[in-house]
Order: structure tokens, then sequence, then C-alpha cells
């Protein structure tokens, strides 16, 4: 079962709604990932040592035994997993440097770069998306290398996400790395937040969508529906 969401107006629906209610329905109150001003004041390390003391103390309060040496090191992994893998995306010197090309070939046509996988991390439980993305675009002069697309997608999928938000920051920022408005963004994933707790409903999927520019025209979006399919 696939659930398809509207992106158009997600604020609409939270009034009324407490912190519990937004989290449990897995709405977003924001279309940029909501960071403070001292975000990056800390070094990594720094951070690190922060995590590993706190997890360290989580492990305890459920009761688990940190003098196994199958667990010893968990708090250690842990943080070091959160700033430098699933979550190295919040941090902007990580944002893949996006070099522009002439189009050369003069390929003015629709280009697909699809199957794009990622996993990001809901930021209401902090378990699992684990999705796929397909992304085109209509080059007005410049392109770019295929792999910089993925590098971008899994920049922004690796920080606690909401897959609406996720959809449109990957669809800005192409057309601002490519200089054109002509940007297409499909993304199908599952949330564990949805398939290991709550409603436990492994089958079902999310799917979200990014069109601007010529994708608006129903004709294109229907040709960049047809090569996913």
């Amino acid at each position: 079962m696939k659930q398809e969401r509207n992106l158009s107006s997600p604020i609409a629906f939270l009034n009324g709604l407490t912190a519990e209610d937004i989290g449990n329905e897995h709405l977003s109150t924001s279309y940029d990932t909501p960071l403070r001003p001292d975000a990056f004041e800390q070094t990594d390390e720094q951070k690190m040592a922060q995590i590993e003391y706190h997890f360290r103390q989580i492990m305890e309060i459920l009761g688990l035994d940190l003098t196994d040496d199958s667990l010893k090191g968990t708090p250690h992994r842990v943080a070091k997993m959160y700033v430098k893998e699933i979550f190295s995306g919040l941090n902007p010197e990580n944002k893949p440097k996006v070099a522009l090309f002439e189009n050369k070939y003069k390929y003015n046509e629709m280009l697909v770069e699809k199957n794009i996988t990622f996993y990001s991390n809901c930021e209401h439980h902090f378990v699992p998306i684990i999705g796929k993305a397909h992304v085109a675009y209509i080059s007005k002069g410049k392109v770019i290398g295929l792999s910089k697309i993925n590098r971008l997608v899994q920049y922004y999928a690796k920080r606690p996400q909401v897959q609406e938000r996720l959809t449109n920051q990957i669809g800005n920022e192409l057309m601002q790395a490519l200089q054109t408005p002509d940007i297409a963004v499909l993304i199908e994933a599952q949330h564990l937040c949805v398939a290991s707790r709550g409603i436990q409903d492994i089958n079902s999927t999310t799917v979200t969508t990014f069109y601007s520019g010529r994708f608006e025209e129903e004709n294109t979006r229907n040709e960049f529906l047809k090569y996913i399919a």
C-alpha cells in the first residue's frame, strides 16, 4: 500500500496539535532542518565524547551490563555513528562540492537518475527510513556528474528527517546547483517508525514528489513517471 502525501501546506494541519501528536502522526513543522545557531560551535570529537557519555547513561538506565564485552564499546560506536555517519548531513562542511560543466553534447532532453538508494532517520523516533529517490532534470546549458546527484541525495538524507522535507530539500538544492527550474524528484520509502512500532505495518510505503518548471506540465511529468515505473 502506498501513501502519497500532499506537500502544499503541511503547517496547516498542525493547529491545535501537541508535540506528542505531531511526533506520533509523523508531521513536519519546518521546511528547513531545525538547527540551533550554535549547532557547529563544538568539534565532531567534542560532540562524540558527549554523546558517548549520555548514551552510556541511557544503557545503564535500561539495566544493561556495560562490563560485558559485547556492550562495553557500544556507547563509543553509537557516538561515532551518529556524528560521522548517519547524521553527517547536518554539518554543512560535508555538503558535496558540485562542479558544473558546459552541456557540450547539446543534450536538451530529460536526464533521469533513478533508484538512488538512501538511508535516513525519522526525526520523531530516530529509527530508519529506507527508500529510493528518482531524480530528473532538463539542462539549461549546464550539467553535473551523475554521482553528484547521488551525493546530494545522501547528504540531505543523512540527518533526522521527515520525507516531505527531504524531498523539498533535494529538489531545491538541484535547482540551485544545476541553474535550472526544470527538476523532478520522487521518493518512495519505508518508515520503520511505522513498521517496527506503533501500527507495525510492514507493507506500507510513502511516496512524495517535487515538481518544478517544465515538470509541472502534465506531458513532461508523465514522461518522467513512465521512465521510473
